[in-house]
C-alpha cells in the first residue's frame, strides 16, 4: 500500500494571538497513525494518536476526543508533556467559488492536492495549552486542507488577514511523471470579491528568491516580501510518513502588495503573516 496523508490547517487569529491547529492522518504500508499539531506565535506542540481514533465525514473530522468541523473545534489532549482543552465556535464561513486545484483536480498521481474550505470566518472561544490561554472573541479564522503522498520538495505558502481581506498563496515545484512545473494557486478575498491566481489561469512566478515571491497573471500582480524567516519546526509528510521537518511562522513580519490594471489595490506591512518558505536555492 502506498503512503498517504490527509490533514487540515485551521488558523485562528485575534489582535494579539495566533493559533493554528493541524489534525492529520497518515499511512505508511499497513501502519496508520494520527497527529494534532499546534503552532502559536511562540511555540509548537504535537500530540500523536492511534490511527483507529480517526474518523471523517465530509467537513467533520474526529481524532480521539478531538473534533474539528464547520461548527468549530473541540479539543481534549492529555499526554505526559501536553495538556490541551477548549472549544472554538465557527460562523459565517467563506468557501471559494470552485476547487482551488481547478482542472488539476482531475489529474492523477499528483503528490499533493490542496483545498481551501473557508477563506475567512469568525471564531469565538478559548483554548488552554499547558496552562496558557488563547482567547478568541469575534476573531478571524481560515481553513484549508492537503492530501496525497508528500509535500512538494520546494514550496512557498502564506496566508494573511488584512482588514476585510484574506490572502492565500502557494507556489511549488510540482513533479508529474517525467515532467516538472511551477505550480501556483492563490486567492485574494477582498470585500467579498474573489481574485484567483493560478497556473491554470496563466499565472507565472516571475520571482521566487530571497524571501520575495512575485506572481503575475494578466493585469494582476501579487508580491509577498518576507521580512523575517519562518522559525518553528513542523512535521510534514514524505510518502505518508510524517518524517520531514519544515518551518512555519504562525505570525511574522511580511509585506503584501497587489496591483490590478496598473493600480495598487493594497500595499501593507504586517506582523501577522503565516508563512512556510521551503523554496531554498
Amino acid at each position: 500500500m502506498r503512503g498517504y496523508f490527509y490533514g487540515w490547517y485551521l488558523k485562528c487569529q485575534s489582535l494579539t494571538q495566533t493559533l493554528a491547529i493541524i489534525p492529520s492522518v497518515h499511512q505508511t504500508g499497513k501502519k496508520r497513525t494520527c497527529s494534532i499539531q499546534f503552532i502559536t506565535d511562540n511555540d509548537v506542540w504535537e500530540a500523536k494518536c492511534p490511527g483507529e481514533t480517526f474518523y471523517q465525514s465530509g467537513k467533520n473530522m474526529r481524532i480521539g476526543k478531538n473534533r474539528f468541523g464547520k461548527n468549530g473545534v473541540c479539543l481534549l489532549v492529555h499526554t505526559p508533556t501536553l495538556n490541551v482543552s477548549g472549544n472554538l465556535d465557527f460562523c459565517s464561513l467563506s468557501p471559494i467559488k470552485y476547487d482551488i486545484m481547478g482542472p488539476f483536480s482531475f489529474v492523477p498521481l499528483l503528490e499533493c492536492r490542496h483545498s481551501v474550505i473557508s477563506m475567512r470566518h469568525f471564531v469565538c472561544g478559548d483554548v488552554r495549552i499547558n496552562g496558557q490561554t488563547f482567547s478568541f472573541q469575534n476573531s478571524l479564522g481560515y481553513w484549508e486542507g492537503d492530501r496525497g503522498r508528500s509535500f512538494p520538495k520546494r514550496y512557498f505558502w502564506t496566508h494573511c488577514f488584512f482588514h476585510s481581506t484574506s490572502i492565500m498563496l502557494s507556489v511549488a515545484d510540482i513533479p508529474l511523471a517525467f515532467w516538472q512545473f511551477n505550480g501556483i494557486i492563490g486567492i485574494i478575498l477582498l470585500n467579498g470579491k474573489e481574485y484567483r491566481l493560478a497556473t491554470y489561469l496563466g499565472a507565472k512566478a516571475v520571482r521566487v528568491l530571497g524571501g520575495v515571491v512575485q506572481i503575475v497573471q494578466g493585469d494582476m500582480e501579487l508580491e509577498v516580501c518576507l521580512l523575517e524567516k519562518a522559525k518553528k519546526p513542523l512535521k510534514a509528510p514524505v510518502n505518508g510518513d510524517m518524517a520531514r521537518s519544515i518551518h512555519e511562522s504562525a505570525a511574522c513580519r511580511a509585506r503584501y502588495r497587489f496591483r490590478k490594471a496598473g493600480r495598487t489595490v493594497f500595499d501593507f506591512e504586517t506582523d501577522k503573516a503565516s508563512v512556510e518558505y521551503e523554496y531554498h536555492h
